[in-house]
């Protein structure tokens, strides 16, 4: 069940290795806490492979990129893959510039990653090594829906088995594969898109989830996302009149505080292929 794998996460209390971006970094650090974990931050080519030797799991967010926090992504994912500790690739704005894109190529090719998280745009963007994408948010027409599910299903196991790693396709529709079985799922709300940063919290707790439950990882992803979803559908059962995204994202997180393994297993909505 999913909700074992959220109390995997309270009960071993994993620490987290985040390089990420700097408009997110407070709320990831916060999601991380709420959910569980425990995070650390730090992208100086200098402390980042100490700092990964006395974490469980490596979270790498290339939403705000420089020359310095490249450089220490690559040592990070080495010093991980020599310890055999889990890493996450969140590819914020592949394809919108070529920094971007050839960064997360290269990080594809010299790394080796459990989990690649990102919107279909960007997905896409890695899966054909090249393209473009409407800044960070996913374009519109690349959107998965009802009547494309299956051709995605389809190119989400592909993938997953080129790369070796779980793919995660965050949307209205969410997909978790790791090349022979895929998780559908529907929790979540529309709300969500209007707050910064829900894509990087997902990616900061679902590395914890995957920390902690490291002998089934699909199913920690997926639960990932599933409480993260869930969250966002009772942060806004919360909110009141007046209150707007300020206020919803700290009711996410508050849901992610108090969420249990049995409420997620009666709250999580999905199938799976």
């Amino acid at each position: 069940m999913l909700g074992d794998c959220l109390e995997n996460v309270r009960k071993s209390a994993p620490l987290v290795h985040n390089i990420t971006n700097y408009v997110t970094v407070n709320d990831v650090a916060n999601v991380l806490l709420a959910c569980g974990g425990s995070p650390i931050m730090s992208d100086e080519p200098e402390d980042v492979e100490e700092i990964t030797s006395i974490c469980g799991g490596l979270n790498i967010n290339i939403g705000t990129l420089n020359k310095r926090s490249i450089e220490g992504m690559f040592l990070a994912g080495a010093k991980a893959n020599e310890l055999g500790h889990p890493v996450l690739l969140d590819p914020v704005g592949a394809g919108a510039s070529s920094l971007r894109t050839n960064t997360a190529l290269s990080i594809m090719e010299k790394i080796k990653l459990d989990v690649i998280r990102g919107n279909v745009s960007e997905i896409k963007t890695l899966a054909a090594g090249s393209g473009t994408t409407k800044g960070v948010d996913a374009d519109a027409a690349d959107a998965v829906t009802e009547e494309n599910l299956d051709s995605m299903v389809e190119f989400v196991n592909k993938f997953a088995k080129e790369t070796g790693a779980i793919i995660v396709v965050t949307g209205k529709i969410d997909l978790v594969s790791d090349g022979e079985r895929c998780f559908i799922i529907r929790n979540g709300r529309a709300e969500m898109s209007k707050i910064t940063g829900t894509g990087c919290q997902l990616s900061g707790m679902m590395t914890a989830y995957i920390t902690a439950n490291p002998t089934n990882k699909t199913e920690a992803a997926a639960a990932a996302v599933c409480a993260m979803g869930l969250a966002g559908e009772i942060g806004y059962e919360r909110l009141q009149e007046g209150e707007g995204n300020s206020t919803y994202r700290n009711r996410m997180i508050d849901a992610v505080y108090h969420m249990d393994g049995d409420t997620l297993n009666k709250g999580a909505q999905y199938e799976v292929r």
